[in-house]
């Protein structure tokens, strides 16, 4: 059985990859929608070469039993020198070793086997208020300048990442009288003060950065919750300083929402 193990841990990880990238969107959590396709080509690749390893194992069977017959011999080899008074100590200890040292790394190899295993059975859900903390006061230096009107029509649905960068570097003031809608997770601070936070991503989850508004005039629902709030932009601070920042929203109402498929904004 143990000659089998590295087939074994090439399907496993092949077939989480496609659990996640071929029959559902949870490869959203990772990386994003773009790289969906090398995603469900390397786990193809990863059952293919899986089974052809499992097919190639039955031909080194021919070397177990030359060394069965190697071992016998050398079995009767000892016999003779047995009779002739012979004795090879350095000999019996080196067959000794070779016999009980072999049989350790393959049953330690099984172990790798479980992170992908884990992974096939129990993704890990998308990154949260914990992430988001970590990465409270980073924000984009754009500068102050123009930004582009805004839709016609209220209330106007906007991406975190977009309300704050007008709330606190347009100088036309574009949100000024708008009524604007946000969706994301809720994050708190200590005092009680609640946001309504994205991550932004690149590339993968592993270069996130967070993106978040204050919103007063309602009560916080839970944290990591997700949620879609409609309100007013609220001014504070000079544009393009720290004091504007974080942006805040007048909420008009708080809706609690399901998690979207993609929980990521695109940076």
């Amino acid at each position: 059985m143990r000659r089998y193990g590295p087939a074994v841990l090439l399907l496993l990880t092949g077939a989480a990859i496609l659990r996640i990238s071929l029959l559902s969107e949870l490869y959203l959590r990772y990386v994003q929608a773009g790289l969906r396709p090398y995603l469900v080509v390397s786990g193809f690749l990863l059952v293919l070469l899986a089974a052809a390893a499992a097919v190639g194992r039955p031909e080194q069977e021919p070397y177990a039993e030359q060394g069965q017959h190697a071992e016998h011999g050398e079995h009767a080899g000892r016999d003779q020198q047995r009779e002739h008074g012979e004795h090879d100590d350095s000999g019996g200890d080196s067959h000794a070793h070779d016999q009980h040292g072999g049989h350790h790394s393959p049953g330690v190899a099984w172990l790798l086997t479980l992170p992908a295993l884990a992974l096939l059975l129990f993704p890990p859900p998308a990154l949260g208020s914990y992430s988001a903390e970590r990465e409270a006061a980073q924000r984009a230096a754009q500068g102050v300048g123009a930004f582009p009107a805004l839709a016609a029509g209220n209330p106007v649905e906007l991406t975190v990442a977009e309300f704050g960068s007008r709330a606190i570097y347009d100088s036309g003031r574009s949100l000024a009288g708008r009524t604007v809608r946000l969706t994301g997770f809720v994050t708190r601070d200590d005092d009680g003060t609640w946001y309504v936070t994205r991550l932004l991503v690149a590339c993968c989850a592993a270069d996130a950065t967070t993106s978040k508004v204050e919103i007063r005039g309602a009560d916080a629902p839970p944290v990591d919750a997700w949620v879609t709030v409609t309100g007013a932009w609220h001014p504070k601070g000079t544009l393009g300083t720290d004091e504007a920042w974080p942006p805040v929203l007048d909420a008009a109402s708080v809706r609690r929402v399901a998690q979207p498929a993609n929980p990521y904004e695109k940076r």
